[in-house]
């Protein structure tokens, strides 16, 4: 078994503070953006989440000209988004691509301008590409608080909104005939899923972030028809996805190319997944 493991994983991985530190903030994402994913496939809100990593991008680049942490900037931005997104009626099936669109224009717009002016800014050299495509083993072990913090209150949304987010998400007018505020369990899902996707986005990068909270959770949803099981297996393919990319992008060092960035892994892995559960799906679908 050790001389397997030295094969397929180069000195220094198990005990690099820093790979620990990015194995835990990468799972506890991994986690809660599998509970949020399912539920944005399931109301087909992809684009939606789409949008709110895009929008990311905005946060993160400010959060460096303006000398505060990049999660607060992509947390603060995505929960601002998904508020104009309610306020526009993304709830409303005819509006929801308007209300996306509107928003993620806007959040170009800023987008383009605090990365130009950080461009310009010779203290945040590099702020670009870690907004963008993430930096995972250059977080700081201070942010892993916030991360858990985050992680819980988004998880908490979901564990006490489950039974009534499935029913509205599936079907809101017998929700609103059972007396359930669909609206309001709406906006706290919007809340939630923007909160999921700031932390991806501060994971593997803004234009990246949907592949954590889109990819396991379609996998898993082709894999079992039954919510819960599918959060559960959303929240494994994540870890193993996010996991596996540490390995490689820590092994591509030793490589003729070196430092391979760990977003690259986990999105490739998680596309390969998703295309393997094809055939596995099928094969459901016949037995049933």
């Amino acid at each position: 078994m050790q001389a397997f493991l030295r094969a397929i994983v180069e000195p220094g991985f198990f005990s690099s503070p820093q790979v620990q530190l990015a194995a835990a903030i990468g799972g506890v994402v991994s986690i809660v953006a599998a509970g949020i994913g399912v539920f944005t496939v399931i109301r087909g809100q992809s684009f939606a989440g789409e949008a709110l990593g895009d929008i990311g991008a905005a946060g993160g680049s400010s959060s460096y000209l303006i000398g505060i942490g990049p999660l607060w900037g992509f947390a603060g931005i995505s929960v601002a988004a998904s508020a104009a997104m309610e306020l526009i009626g993304i709830q409303r099936v005819r509006g929801r691509d308007l209300a996306t669109g509107i928003v993620l224009g806007f959040g170009f717009g800023l987008a383009a301008l605090f990365l130009y002016l950080g461009s310009n800014d010779e203290s945040t050299t590099g702020a670009t590409i870690s907004v963008l495509f993430g930096s995972i083993f250059a977080i700081s072990s201070s942010s892993l608080p916030l991360v858990l913090g985050l992680g819980a209150i988004t998880a908490a949304i979901v564990a006490t909104l489950y039974r009534p987010l499935l029913l509205v998400s599936v079907s809101p007018e017998l929700a609103a005939a059972r007396g359930i505020h669909v609206r309001a369990v709406g906006a706290a899902y919007l809340f939630a899923m923007s909160v999921a996707v700031a932390l991806s986005a501060f994971t593997i990068g803004a234009i990246l972030s949907t592949a954590l909270l889109v990819g396991p959770a379609a996998s898993a949803l082709r894999l079992t028809s039954r919510p819960h099981r599918a959060i559960l297996a959303a929240a494994g393919i994540g870890l193993g996805c996010t996991w596996l990319g540490l390995l490689l992008a820590w092994d591509s060092y030793y490589w003729p190319h070196k430092g391979w960035p760990v977003s690259f892994f986990v999105v490739t892995l998680v596309l390969l997944v998703y295309l393997a559960s094809a055939p596995l799906s099928a094969r459901r679908r016949r037995r049933a």
